[in-house]
């Protein structure tokens, strides 16, 4: 197994994520934890960074005010960001990390800002998301 992959696997297990789907090919892991919010959260292992993503919302109407919040909201983040997808129709929660001198500690911080940010912003998002 890859050592990059293996560290990964093994701290989400310590931090009790719930791993869906993993490949090891594609550096691919699949968690949840849904009493923290997560769901369906993707993370690829691709040396020399790990990237989280999770789908937030669809974007229904292209509301200037909307993004403006979402990116203020940017700065109040203690890691990661909104993002939008390529393609401009989902807004996602992103956070990308060096692998090479991950812990879990870090991994960890990274998850738990996503899991504060759906407490304390969930009702704007589920605004944004009607």
């Amino acid at each position: 197994m890859n050592n990059d992959f293996a560290k990964v696997k093994k701290y989400l297990n310590e931090l009790g994520y719930s791993v869906i789907k993993e490949d090891e090919n594609e550096g691919l892991f699949i968690i949840d934890k849904e009493d923290d919010g997560i769901k369906n959260m993707v993370i690829v292992v691709d040396n020399p960074v790990l990237i989280m993503e999770q789908i937030l919302f669809k974007v229904k109407n292209d509301d200037k005010e909307m993004y403006k919040s979402l990116l203020k909201k940017n700065h109040d983040i203690l890691h990661g960001a909104f993002v939008l997808s390529e393609d401009g129709k989902t807004v996602l929660f992103r956070d990308t990390l060096q692998v090479e001198n991950l812990d879990c500690n870090e991994l960890a911080g990274s998850l738990n800002s996503l899991s504060l940010l759906l407490g304390e912003y969930s009702e704007q998002i589920i605004k944004f998301s009607k």
